[in-house]
């Protein structure tokens, strides 16, 4: 079988299309024929510069996949061949708080990912995935949608009538957008693109933002929520907009940080100053991801899908990543 290595430390020149032999599945395991990925953010990074993550080379890049089951191995439970699945990014996190062992499983990282025509997996480490969405659409769920499930259910519990604050328009943000609606709360939403914005008006967005036109965007948002700010911020821009997502965001308010995208020194005291709860969060359980797939499938939501590439093109969808003129999630077909 075929998959996508990062054979050498030169960035996206680095990753290289091997010939592989698949395994059979060991006790608690489960094959899986893929057949979508889809590319976070993360990804590029660990493509980018593995050296600075401690990964071994080769390895198999992509945290996200999803696909049709072709074997389970012995004591597995639950799956069967031709089975529609999704891998958890997190091998070993089911439920409760995040631990060193579960961060020590990340698939596309620690442990070879989803870039491959297959893969073997822990059957505690898949889910089901909801029988509306196409493989492309369901392998946009593993990371960027349980990571904006996890800001607004587990962590923000947000409901209706709130208010929350959206950066940029990538793929947590979009998924949160999605989710906000969901649970009739209201979303502000920022980009630097008035096209972008534009769509996620049509997705439901309550307000929005140019924060190019607008550098000083937490003032806006306090003026719409009538001087109280947002009940959630989901931040994905990193410590570069967290003192304004703070300014932003109302007295004991909640933060999702999730960003890496910029950085800048951060002072503590406003957070201190407001009793903002900031949280950091990094993607979540199995049982979220069960969690949210059983909203999908009731609400019948569709991911926003920006461009597809067939597997051949993989590096054109990292360079894609790289110029980060999308809406939504870049996907790579089988």
């Amino acid at each position: 079988m075929r998959a996508w290595q990062i054979q050498t430390a030169d960035g996206i020149e680095g990753l290289k299309l091997a010939t592989l032999e698949p395994r059979e599945p060991g006790p608690g395991e489960v094959r899986v024929k893929v057949r979508a990925n889809s590319i976070n953010y993360r990804d590029l990074s660990v493509v980018s510069d593995p050296a600075a993550r401690g990964i071994p080379l080769p390895r198999i890049p992509n945290s996200d996949g999803a696909g049709e089951v072709l074997a389970a191995g012995p004591g597995v439970d639950g799956f069967q061949p031709g089975d529609r699945v999704a891998g958890c990014f997190f091998q070993n996190w089911s439920d409760g708080a995040c631990s060193a062992e579960a961060m020590a499983s990340a698939l596309g990282g620690e442990l070879d990912g989803m870039l491959a025509e297959e893969v073997v997996l822990k059957a505690a480490g898949l889910v089901k995935i909801p029988g509306h969405l196409s493989y492309a659409e369901a392998a946009t769920l593993p990371c960027a949608a349980l990571t904006a499930w996890r800001a607004l259910v587990d962590v923000g519990r947000v409901k209706a009538g709130d208010t929350v604050l959206l950066l940029g328009t990538g793929g947590v943000s979009i998924f949160a957008l999605q989710f906000a609606r969901l649970m009739g709360a209201r979303a502000i939403v920022t980009s630097s693109s008035d096209e972008k914005l534009e769509r996620a008006k049509a997705l439901g967005a309550w307000r929005t933002l140019n924060y190019r036109t607008t550098p000083d965007w937490e003032r806006p948002v306090l003026e719409m929520t009538g001087g109280r700010g947002v009940d959630l911020t989901v931040e994905v821009g990193g410590a570069g907009t967290l003192q304004r997502s703070v300014a932003a965001t109302r007295i004991a308010g909640v933060i999702g940080f999730i960003g890496v995208l910029s950085d800048a020194p951060v002072n503590p005291r406003p957070i201190m100053a407001k009793s903002i709860t900031l949280q950091g969060i990094y993607v979540g359980p199995r049982r979220s991801f069960q969690d949210m797939n059983r909203a999908i499938a009731a609400a019948e939501l569709r991911p926003v899908i920006d461009r597809s590439f067939a597997f051949e093109e993989a590096p054109e969808a990292y360079r894609a990543m790289r110029a980060a003129g999308h809406f939504g999630k870049l996907v790579i077909e089988f």
